[in-house]
């Protein structure tokens, strides 16, 4: 696989006190499976579908059950993890971890705009990240939500060279490079987030039939926030897993309406 552009949307992960309650949840609602935890590595977990990867799960480091929040965390690719790591900063961004290297996998760090949105930057060793992505179970799309878009957009742009265009009629951006979306950004507002609400990096999985998926997260323990609904872009719906971490899912091949004029 030839290596992502800088920005480019590569992997996710997400962290959970009870590990196998994920796997089970993520298992019902997306179809995954799950390899071998890795012990060397924190027991980080892949998941799978069909057998190509497309995510993993890892429990809190020791000492840190009672105080890690479960979230779902999207990775960038970079071709140089410690020369983003100091676009962040120059851009405002605080890094949480600084670059390291994880085995022949790959250079990580883990960083927040400055709004508040914590992501990841992944430099690809062996790991290159997603092998699925547009399809059911796999990776489909992200959106920053931020209370300070103004603020985010020029972190993002500035970042990793962003192009971005507006919705006509309303402020949602949506960044590409070189003319290939690849994450959205949306306003937080009062009236749908309370201000406890943090801002966050919104990951969509693909699914074949978004009522069908939350229908059986809900029975599974997770929580609908919004939806489904139907767009141009296909049906969705944003959902809590029974351990509080936000996703989304979305029915690519249901699209209804025309598409929105961009500005």
């Amino acid at each position: 696989m030839a290596s992502r552009p800088e920005g480019t949307p590569c992997w996710t992960d997400a962290m959970f006190t009870d590990v196998e309650g994920a796997k089970e949840f993520y298992g019902d609602v997306l179809g995954w499976t799950f390899g071998e935890a890795a012990s060397e590595y924190g027991n980080y977990t892949q998941a799978y579908k069909d057998g190509k990867a497309v995510a993993a799960v890892v429990p809190p480091m020791p000492g840190q059950e009672g105080e890690a929040k479960s979230a779902w965390c999207l990775y960038f690719a970079s071709p140089d993890v410690a020369a983003t790591a100091e676009k962040i900063k120059d851009a405002g961004g605080t890094l949480l971890m600084e670059p390291m290297q994880v085995g022949t996998f790959g250079s990580m760090c883990l960083a927040q705009d400055p709004t508040g949105c914590v992501f990841g930057v992944w430099q690809a060793g062996d790991h290159e990240g997603f092998e699925l992505q547009g399809e059911s179970g796999g990776f489909a799309w992200a959106e920053v939500f931020t209370r300070e878009p103004a603020k985010a957009d020029a972190f993002y742009t500035s970042v990793f060279g962003f192009n971005s265009q507006k919705i006509k009629g309303m402020d949602y951006k949506v960044f590409d490079l070189g003319g290939e979306p690849l994450i959205g950004r949306m306003v937080m507002t009062e009236e749908d987030f309370p201000p406890e609400i943090p801002s966050y990096i919104q990951v969509y999985f693909g699914v074949d039939n978004c009522d069908l998926a939350c229908e059986t997260a809900e029975r599974a323990g997770g929580r609908k926030v919004f939806g489904p609904m139907d767009s141009p872009f296909g049906r969705f719906a944003a959902l809590l897993d029974p351990q509080g971490a936000a996703f989304a899912v979305i029915d690519a091949r249901t699209r209804v309406g025309d598409m929105p004029e961009m500005e």
